[in-house]
């Protein structure tokens, strides 16, 4: 009643200022009409203030009454506070939407969702009425296709799965540059090994018909053929590769017989032209036309072992003709067989104890040791062939009989020359120096 009382007094009081002020006369309209909107304000202030007492009042009345309230900081009070009923004191006391407006609530209890319509006017809209979800792979344009083709293929070189590498490649989206896989994998094979080069055939052979058609393959290399003027720079050998990558291809069914007669009379550029006669003489010989298995040879963990000794030694011979460092060296890296070197070494050391003079003693020192220093042969290679003679020396002498002294002075020739080690050199058996005199000492021993 105080409350009441004390805002019902200042109503009046300004209610008696406004009246004065009427009387006096004194306000202009502009005046006047902003002194009655500040009136408003200050009644409509008062007007919350006497609300917020009530309320007040009628919370002491409830305390005083005896019903307890809840404690905003005490675990029984935060309850109140996550309640959905309105705390504004305006409403009915009702939750929020009936109940169903809470984070993680689908609904009201019991309601029943009908099927949504398709909006004709949605750009994802389907006539036949069922929307297909599917992982969207953007198109790999030029630059992020060489940098993503060049490891796949290069990974290729090592391990040689083939089924791998059209995984990867399905799982790309290589769009309308599909084709420039064929050539950027024939582009990185000619610039490696023969085994690469034959690995690469395999792909092609292996990926026609599945990820790559025969009008990628054809696009690939006559795109190929148009760039020899740039690949002959790094790779003289260019054409002829390309050649037989062509015929390998004709003949694994990954481009078609027609190929070649597209380009008859066509062609301007000579490299391209010594490309195609290579395809078109190798698909010309009769003998193993349908597959040409064998033109990049085989790959040198895959050689026969009689086949790789047969190499060595025409590799020894050509040596010993020609004298030419740099073709040995050539020839044994192309064999690709480093863990079989070691038969390199036996076969030389046979060679020079089956021969005659101190021409092939010197000429095989000297092979051995550039082998030794550019690390073509391994320490454990060398001292394997050297074993090898070692222990076959005894069967060696008997079609050999000067076999152990020429052994020795090998040896220890290759030691001042530090092809071999020390313990190497001491481990060469030796023949005894015991001999029988003349008949007339009657067949006594000399020691």
């Amino acid at each position: 009643t105080v409350f009441q009382g004390s805002s019902d007094v200042n109503m009046r009081a300004d209610s008696e200022d406004l009246n004065e002020l009427e009387v006096n006369g004194n306000w202009t309209p502009q005046e006047k009409a902003l002194h009655e909107a500040r009136l408003k304000a200050k009644a409509k202030r008062r007007l919350r203030k006497s609300s917020s007492r009530d309320s007040t009042r009628e919370s002491l009345s409830d305390s005083v009454s005896g019903e307890p309230t809840a404690d905003p900081h005490s675990p029984k009070g935060k309850t109140a506070v996550n309640d959905r009923k309105s705390r504004t004191g305006k409403g009915r006391g009702l939750p929020k939407k009936g109940g169903a407006g809470g984070k993680g609530v689908w609904g009201a209890a019991g309601m029943v969702y009908e099927v949504e319509e398709l909006d004709a006017n949605d750009p994802n809209y389907d006539e036949s009425g069922d929307t297909v979800y599917a992982t969207v792979v953007p198109e790999l344009d030029e630059r992020e296709l060489e940098k993503t083709i060049n490891p796949i293929v290069q990974e290729y070189f090592e391990h040689g799965d083939t089924k791998e590498v059209e995984m990867l490649l399905k799982e790309l989206n290589l769009g309308h540059h599909k084709y420039e896989f064929s050539s950027l994998a024939v582009s990185l094979s000619l610039e490696g090994k023969a085994s690469h080069r034959e690995l690469t055939s395999r792909l092609l052979s292996d990926l026609s018909g599945k990820v790559l058609s025969e009008s990628d393959m054809s696009r690939a290399f006559d795109k190929m053929l148009k760039e020899l003027p740039d690949l002959i720079l790094d790779t003289p050998e260019a054409p002829q590769m390309l050649g037989q990558f062509i015929a390998r291809a004709i003949a694994d069914h990954a481009i078609p017989m027609s190929f070649l007669d597209c380009y008859k009379g066509k062609v301007d550029c000579d490299h391209a032209r010594a490309a195609l006669d290579r395809a078109s003489v190798l698909l010309s010989m009769k003998r193993e036309i349908m597959r040409l298995d064998n033109v990049w040879g085989v790959g040198g963990g895959q050689r026969p072992v009689k086949h790789l000794i047969k190499e060595m030694n025409l590799l020894l011979k050509e040596y010993l003709v020609s004298g030419v460092l740099s073709e040995a060296e050539r020839c044994l890296r192309d064999l690709e067989v480093p863990h079989f070197h070691h038969e390199l070494v036996y076969e030389a050391v046979v060679m020079v104890l089956e021969s005659t003079g101190d021409t092939a003693l010197q000429m095989m020192v000297k092979l051995l040791k550039i082998f030794w220093k550019t690390g073509l042969i391994t320490l454990d290679q060398m001292n394997r062939g050297f074993q090898r003679v070692y222990d076959e020396l005894p069967e060696i002498s008997l079609d050999v009989p000067h076999a152990h002294s020429i052994m020795e002075t090998f040896v220890d020739l290759c030691y001042q020359e530090q092809v071999i080690t020390k313990q190497l050199r001491d481990s060469c058996p030796t023949r005894g120096r015991k001999r029988f005199v003349s008949e007339g000492d009657g067949g006594l021993v000399k020691s």
